[in-house]
């Protein structure tokens, strides 16, 4: 189908629940393919293409947009692009898949206690604490996917299986050749 095209990889989820761990792995994975990567994690993207913005739904949903359109251009210019944001409304994702097109929503799901063992960034410790408000999944809500073309459960199993079944999604689907071909040309 379209082995070669540009893609994006829309990864959606609670924070902490491995959208960025996933990224990171499969931006290796496919660079070592010889494909252009490019990841757009969320935090990045607030640390420099929406400097400014809060965490009001319209903020949140102006983020969104800002990604979508920069993996819409880097996508129709045969880069694979990884959205690695909360993205926590329903409305905003499908913006986002109408925008881009070739678009693969994954569901990074983990229940929040877990999340909040994981907490890298001490981010639920600060919600704990009260010194951040609108906190997704705290006090402020997040959509989970109704259609994702895929959803992983990273409390049930392991990084490399998520992976692999990452993969064997985006073969399926047609925007990857299989490795076994890959491994024969």
């Amino acid at each position: 189908m379209m082995a070669n095209a540009g893609f994006t990889i829309w990864f959606t989820g609670l924070s902490g629940a491995g959208k960025s761990t996933l990224s990171e792995i499969i931006e290796q994975r496919l660079r070592a393919r010889g494909r252009n990567v490019e990841v757009l994690d969320g935090d990045v993207v607030r640390t420099h293409l929406s400097k400014g913005l809060g965490f009001s739904k319209e903020d949140r949903d102006t983020n969104i947009k800002r990604i979508a359109f920069v993996c819409g251009l880097l996508s129709r210019n045969g880069v694979v692009c990884i959205s690695a944001a909360i993205s926590p409304y329903r409305e905003a994702r499908e913006w986002a898949r109408q925008e881009i097109g070739n678009f693969v929503e994954i569901y990074v799901k983990c229940p929040i206690d877990v999340c909040r063992q994981r907490d890298v960034k001490g981010l639920y410790k600060l919600v704990d604490e009260g010194k951040v408000k609108n906190f997704t999944g705290v006090d402020d809500p997040y959509e989970e996917p109704e259609n994702p073309e895929l959803v992983i459960e990273t409390d049930k199993e392991t990084i490399e299986e998520s992976i692999s079944r990452i993969f064997a999604r985006l073969e399926e689907l047609g925007y990857l050749e299989s490795e076994t071909v890959v491994g024969r040309a």
